[in-house]
């Protein structure tokens, strides 16, 4: 690859901004660290799964998402 196409030249951009970083890599850490508690961990915890509950096939989830949005369950 030349070493002066844009492509390289954006790639070399980014990938010595990454490596000059001292603050940042820090940052980068605690928001990853962030995200996963957000996603996983609070998802695991706090959102159970109904469905697997009430029915174990698709159209006993189906009927039992329909009754519950029109009220006759």
């Amino acid at each position: 690859m030349k070493k002066t196409t844009t492509l390289y030249k954006v790639y070399d951009l980014y990938a010595d901004g990454f490596r000059r970083m001292t603050v940042g890599k820090t940052l980068w850490l605690i928001i990853l660290v962030k995200l996963f508690v957000i996603f996983v961990v609070l998802k695991l915890l706090f959102f159970p799964d109904f469905l697997a509950r009430k029915a174990t096939d698709d159209a006993g989830k189906a009927d039992y998402v329909a009754g519950q949005l029109c009220g006759t369950e």
